[in-house]
């Protein structure tokens, strides 16, 4: 088990050399998803994706996040994120998928999010780079 506030740090240690394997990554996002977190009280993974200007550049953002609240209500979220370029594959996708730990079996979110083109289409295109970070949100 590991606390919110070593989360980051907990799924690196996991996933040891960061790289640009997306595959590699969402399957242990799956795996740290479902861990226990010492003073979490709920839950919450989101699939997001679509293109975006957050730097001053248009790219397209392929981001598997676990947000956190704990007994106070504050909130993190943990980023695993690919920016692709926006080629005009992508710049057509665009996603915003959630699962709270109410919503059933999260192991069903996981089998519907593999099913959406916004998932699979990336996939088969090479990230310009990968940041897993932990923020407030």
């Amino acid at each position: 088990m590991f606390t919110i506030s070593n989360a980051e740090n907990h799924l690196k240690n996991r996933t040891g050399e960061i790289t640009n394997d997306v595959k590699k990554m969402w399957e242990e996002f799956k795996s740290f998803s479902k861990e226990s977190v010492v003073g979490e009280e709920d839950k919450a993974i989101l699939f997001q994706c679509g293109v975006y200007d957050f730097t001053g550049e248009k790219l397209f953002y392929y981001d598997f996040v676990r947000q956190f609240t704990d007994g106070i209500g504050d909130i993190q979220q943990l980023h695993c994120e690919f920016v692709f370029e926006p080629i005009k594959e992508l710049k057509k996708l665009e996603a915003s998928e959630w699962y709270f730990d109410t919503d059933g079996e999260i192991d069903d979110f996981f089998n519907e999010i593999e099913k959406l083109d916004e998932f699979k289409i990336p996939l088969n295109h090479t990230p310009l780079r990968f940041n897993l970070y932990q923020e407030e949100a």
